[in-house]
C-alpha cells in the first residue's frame, strides 16, 4: 500500500533545518473574455508590454490565454502577495475584458475563434507562434485553451547534503538528479491524491465535448452544463488535456540519460501522422516539423524536471549540462474559488507530498509500469468521488479503498508537517493536513465537490461570469502591495525593447533560422 517510510522521517525528524529554503515558483494561465463570456479577440494588452520578453506576464497557446509567472521565492507568502499583484495590475490593464476562473472554456463555439499566440517579426516570435500552429493542427485548438496551475519546487541545498553527503549542486548534480527521480516516481504511483482534492474540473460546457461518443457518457442538464457525477479533473482526462501520439513513447524517469535519451529521441523520429499534415504548405508552415514532438516542450507529463537553460539551450542539454534544478508539478487544476488560480492551502500541501514523495522508497519504473500507475489517475480523475472507489496497488494486483490509503498517507504528511512547522506557532503545515485529511470520509469537501455544486444551481456559464466579474471587481480596486505602477512600467518598456532589438538583429530568413534551430 503505502511504502514504508519510518526510517526516513525518524532522519528528517533528527534533521529539522534542512528544510528551510524550499524555492518555489508559480505559473497561472486564464483565458481573457468579454463582459459577455465570448472569448475576446484583442491582441496582448500593450499596456502590459510584449509577450515575447516580460518576465511575468506572457501568453501561453491563444493570444487571449495570459500567463502569470512569479520569480523563484523561498516564502509562500511573498509569492502569493507577488502572483496577487500581477492579476491586479493586469485586470485593470485588459479594460472591460475579464479573466475566465475555470480550467475548462466555455464560450468557444468555433475553433477558428481562436487567435495563435503572436509574438512579433522576430524569427524567435516566430518560431513560438508556428510551434502553436503545429500544436492546432496536430491536437486542436479546443484542447489547447484549458488551463491550468503549474508548481514549480526545489529541495534546499542543506537536504542534499544532509542525506546524502554532497558538497555542492555542481559535484552532486548526478545524487541530487537521481533523487528528484526518486521523487517523481512516487508521484506518479500517489499523485492522483492531488486531482482527488484538489481537482476543479467534473463538468464542461456541452459545446466544448466535440466527441460524440463520449459525449453519451456524460449527465447534461438544461443550463448547457455536462458532468460526470463523481468526476474530480477532466481537464487531465481523455476528454481534455492528453495527448495519444506520446503514449508509444516509452519515456521513463529512472536516470537522467535514459530520461534525455527519450525525449531526444522523440524529437528526431518522424511520426507518420503528423507526416501527413506537412510542415510548409503553399508558402505557410502548419508545423515546426513532422517529428513525434515538434520541440522537447511538447511532451505531455503530469511533473517535468527541469533546469533553467542558458541562452540557445535546448532544456534536454540544460539537465544533461547541470542536473535537474527543480520539478513542475502541472496537475493543478485553476481553483475557481481563489481570484488568482491558487491557495496558500494547496501550495503548503504540495510541499508536504512532494517532500514525501523525495523520502519514500521509489523502485525503478518500466514505461509498462508507468502506464500501469495512471489506472489510478483515471479512476480518480473519471470517479474519484464515487463511494467505496478502490486504488490499485502493485500495478493493480490487488486493491484497497482510496479512503484507506489516503488515511495512511496522511498519517506520514502530519509529521513532515511537524518538522515544517517546528518554529511556527502557528501550525499552518499541521493544520492543513488535518483539513485535508477529512475529505477522504466527506469528499463533499473536495474542490470538485463545491465546483460541480455551484454550477448544479448556475450551469458552467454562469457560474465562470459571476465569479470573473466578482473577481473583476476585487482585484481592479485592492492597491498593488508588493510591487509598484513604476515596476509594471519598466517591465513593459524594457519587454518592448527586447522584442525590438530581437527583431532588429535577425539575420537569418525565418526558413534558415528554423533549418539551424531544427539540426542544433
Amino acid at each position: 500500500m503505502i511504502p514504508d517510510v519510518s526510517k526516513a522521517l525518524n532522519w528528517l525528524e533528527k534533521h529539522y533545518t534542512i528544510l528551510q529554503g524550499i524555492q518555489r515558483g508559480v505559473e497561472r494561465e486564464t483565458l481573457r473574455i468579454l463582459p459577455d463570456g465570448s472569448l475576446a479577440k484583442t491582441p496582448f494588452p500593450n499596456k502590459i508590454g510584449s509577450a515575447l520578453t516580460h518576465p511575468w506576464i506572457t501568453t501561453d497557446f491563444a493570444e487571449s490565454m495570459l500567463e502569470f509567472i512569479t520569480p523563484v521565492n523561498t516564502n509562500i507568502n511573498y509569492m502569493l502577495t507577488f502572483l496577487r499583484d500581477l492579476h491586479r495590475y493586469a485586470s485593470v490593464s485588459i479594460g472591460d475584458e475579464m479573466m475566465w476562473p475555470l480550467s475548462m472554456p466555455c464560450f468557444v463555439a468555433n475553433e477558428d475563434d481562436i487567435i495563435l499566440a503572436q509574438y512579433g517579426s522576430s524569427n524567435e516570435g516566430r518560431f513560438k507562434t508556428v510551434y502553436r500552429e503545429g500544436l492546432k493542427n496536430r491536437y486542436g485548438a479546443m484542447m489547447q485553451t484549458i488551463s491550468g496551475v503549474h508548481y514549480n519546487f526545489s529541495l534546499p541545498m542543506a537536504f542534499w547534503q544532509a542525506r546524502f553527503g554532497v558538497k555542492n549542486a555542481e559535484e552532486g548534480k548526478a545524487v541530487i538528479s537521481e533523487g528528484y527521480f526518486t521523487l517523481i516516481r512516487n508521484y506518479y504511483r500517489f499523485g492522483w491524491v492531488i486531482p482527488y482534492l484538489f481537482g476543479a474540473s467534473p463538468s464542461m460546457c456541452s459545446s466544448f465535448i466535440q466527441d460524440k461518443q463520449k459525449a453519451k457518457a456524460f449527465i447534461e442538464q438544461t443550463n448547457g452544463n455536462c458532468f460526470l457525477p463523481y468526476a474530480t479533473s477532466l481537464r487531465l482526462s481523455d476528454i481534455g488535456y492528453t495527448n495519444n501520439a506520446q503514449k508509444q513513447l516509452g519515456i521513463t524517469f529512472n536516470h537522467l540519460d535514459t530520461y534525455v535519451e527519450g525525449l531526444k529521441r522523440a524529437t528526431h523520429v518522424k511520426s507518420d501522422e503528423f507526416s501527413k499534415l506537412g510542415i510548409k504548405v503553399n508558402g505557410h508552415y502548419r508545423q515546426l516539423n513532422d517529428n513525434v514532438l515538434q520541440i522537447e516542450n511538447e511532451f505531455y507529463a503530469p511533473i517535468r524536471p527541469k533546469r533553467v537553460p542558458r541562452a540557445g539551450e535546448l532544456p534536454s542539454d540544460a539537465l544533461l549540462r547541470g542536473g535537474i534544478e527543480y520539478i513542475e508539478v502541472r496537475a493543478l487544476d485553476v481553483n475557481p474559488f481563489s481570484p488568482i488560480g491558487i491557495t496558500e492551502e494547496q501550495i503548503r500541501f504540495i510541499d508536504l507530498f512532494l517532500i514525501w514523495c523525495a523520502l519514500a522508497p521509489a523502485p525503478e519504473m518500466s514505461s509498462a509500469e508507468l502506464e500501469c500507475t495512471k489506472l489510478n489517475w483515471n479512476r480518480v480523475i473519471m470517479e474519484g468521488r464515487k463511494p467505496g472507489l478502490e486504488i490499485g496497488i502493485g500495478c493493480d494486483s490487488y486493491r484497497e479503498p482510496l479512503s484507506k490509503v489516503g488515511h495512511e498517507l496522511f498519517k506520514d504528511l502530519l509529521r513532515v508537517a511537524d518538522v515544517l512547522d517546528h518554529q511556527d506557532d502557528k501550525q499552518h503545515y499541521r493544520k492543513v493536513c488535518e483539513r485535508l485529511d477529512l475529505m477522504f470520509d466527506q469528499p463533499e469537501l473536495t474542490l470538485s465537490a463545491r465546483t460541480l455544486e455551484a454550477i448544479s444551481d448556475l450551469g458552467t456559464a454562469k457560474f465562470g461570469l459571476v465569479l470573473a466579474t466578482q473577481y473583476k471587481n476585487q482585484l481592479s480596486s485592492e492597491p498593488l502591495q508588493l510591487l509598484t505602477d513604476g515596476d509594471f512600467v519598466q517591465q513593459r518598456t524594457m519587454s518592448i525593447e527586447k522584442q525590438q532589438k530581437k527583431e532588429q538583429n535577425d539575420t537569418l530568413s525565418f526558413d534558415d533560422y528554423l533549418k539551424e534551430k531544427m539540426n542544433g
